[in-house]
């Protein structure tokens, strides 16, 4: 038994496997393990705490990265309807090695020509010394490390070294000699380096600047693990942000450029998680569309914004739907969207508590050494500390399951406990956490119903005592002879 076995939870080795650390919901993990490796859906149901959002943050660990991006390309024959593009990985890479070949060199900036390296800000043209651009003033003789030209040059470059702008410019063009040829040579400032193009690559840059014009709204890099819960309707389905200038050149800017994805989009061959997915209300059945076509299209939201006339089409969202409700709210799912879940999914309803064996007690503690790491900023507990916080999931699961022989798995709030006491435990300057810290953070950590009633006797006087009169003064409270008063 491993509670036998150590002194405190800094013995206790933490699983890597992201599932594994999900503590006493045996089925829900192994359905969520079947779950990402079929694509299939869950509905998790059951009260706050009990590992909803962790299991479904642990499934996506499970998936494969993401093979596509997803690109929005303009559309000269009709500007209001950008083409979709999807990229697969290996072609995004190939892109990838054939613009580093566009960026030039990367050189330092004393490699470059000390009349460049003034005007890109890096050396100062008084001293001859060289610093990041970053800087106004050079820091070995305070002097501006660029001046501005006219009659208030010295005036301009004193106020942009106090107020800390950068010192040159981005770019400079400069010509060279190469086989009895004048070649155009551009240097540009990349942080504190500068990049040099020659004229073979600004050729090809432009070719690329010349091709077709896209916009990547679902990059190939990005997270497998989505989270909407709670989410508006433009950041769960997508929108097209408004364009003052009415989205036409020169000053405004094209409608492709201006069409943002929603989650649903974001969780394209990942996890898409809503928990408490009945607040979305109305949304629900936007969901189910996703989930049925694998494709929903990006519109401009607002009627009064020049976005309104936009619309993307056929815009990928293949996702895993991981959807959690509390049991009150399992009615007010919109039943096609349920219907869906469980024809291509599992229901699952989470357990709040689990039974006092020596196992499940191993299990609590690893719970306290995830719980202590995952914080950061506690120390380990001793045994005795272990102990008292088993106990404790013992009365919790009396107290709110009425279980017997059961420790509780409403494991967050369970999880602010563990906090509250090595918070004290620091604040006493404890190199870990002992009993006394947590039979404290108990006191503490109490309800604040609990609290409210021990010093008001009920909450109905608690009520009355927060407005500054006594229940007692209201006539129907108050009887004399035969009336009230």
């Amino acid at each position: 038994m491993l509670l036998d076995e150590i002194e405190s939870t800094e013995e206790v080795k933490i699983p890597q496997d992201p599932l594994s650390r999900v503590i006493g919901q045996d089925t829900a993990v192994r359905l969520a393990r079947i779950a990402a490796k079929q694509h299939r859906n869950l509905l998790l149901v059951g009260p706050p705490g009990t590992g909803k959002s962790m299991i479904a943050q642990a499934l996506s660990f499970y998936l494969p990265r993401p093979n596509e991006e997803i690109r929005v390309v303009h559309n000269p024959a009709n500007p209001e309807r950008p083409l979709v593009e999807i990229k697969k990985r290996e072609e995004v890479l190939k892109e990838r090695e054939e613009m580093n070949l566009l960026e030039g060199d990367i050189i330092e900036p004393e490699e470059a020509p000390p009349n460049v390296a003034e005007r890109l800000g890096f050396r100062c043209p008084r001293c001859g010394a060289y610093s990041s651009p970053d800087e106004g003033t050079c820091p070995k003789c305070s002097s501006p490390k660029f001046v501005a030209q006219g009659p208030f040059g010295d005036i301009f470059s004193a106020i942009g070294a106090a107020f800390g702008l950068p010192a040159g410019t981005q770019r400079v063009t400069t010509t060279i000699s190469k086989n009895g040829k004048e070649e155009i040579l551009v240097y540009e400032r990349v942080g504190d380096k500068i990049r040099v193009l020659n004229q073979k690559a600004l050729e090809k840059r432009r070719e690329k600047e010349r091709a077709r014009p896209f916009k990547t709204i679902v990059p190939i890099d990005r997270s497998t693990f989505v989270m909407a819960t709670g989410a508006s309707e433009t950041e769960l389905l997508g929108d097209v942000r408004h364009d003052p200038y009415g989205g036409r050149p020169p000053l405004g800017s094209l409608p492709y450029e201006r069409v943002t994805p929603g989650a649903i989009h974001e969780a394209h061959e990942g996890v898409l998680f809503i928990d408490e997915i009945t607040h979305l209300g109305p949304l629900q059945r936007h969901i189910l569309t996703a989930l049925q076509e694998k494709k929903f299209p990006i519109t401009g939201r607002n009627p009064q914004s020049a976005g309104a006339s936009v619309r993307v089409d056929e815009v990928p969202c293949d996702f895993i739907l991981v959807a959690a409700c509390n049991i009150a709210d399992l009615n007010y799912i919109l039943p096609p969207l349920r219907s869906r879940i469980v024809g291509d999914g599992y229901e699952i309803l989470m357990e709040t508590t689990m039974p006092d064996t020596p196992e499940n007690r191993d299990k609590y503690v690893q719970f306290i050494a995830q719980e202590i790491s995952m914080d950061g900023k506690i120390p380990h507990a001793k045994k005795d500390a272990i102990l008292a916080i088993i106990e404790e999931g013992r009365r919790r699961a009396k107290l709110i399951d009425n279980e017997n022989n059961a420790l509780t798995l409403r494991l967050r709030d369970l999880g602010g406990l563990i906090r509250v006491a090595g918070d004290l435990a620091r604040e006493e300057g404890s190199d870990y956490i002992r009993e006394k810290h947590v039979k404290m953070a108990i006191k503490i950590a109490e309800p604040i119903e609990e609290k409210i009633v021990r010093k008001y006797g009920s909450m109905e006087r608690a009520y009355f005592a927060e407005r500054g009169v006594k229940k007692e003064h209201y006539y129907w409270n108050v009887y004399e002879g035969d009336a009230y008063h």
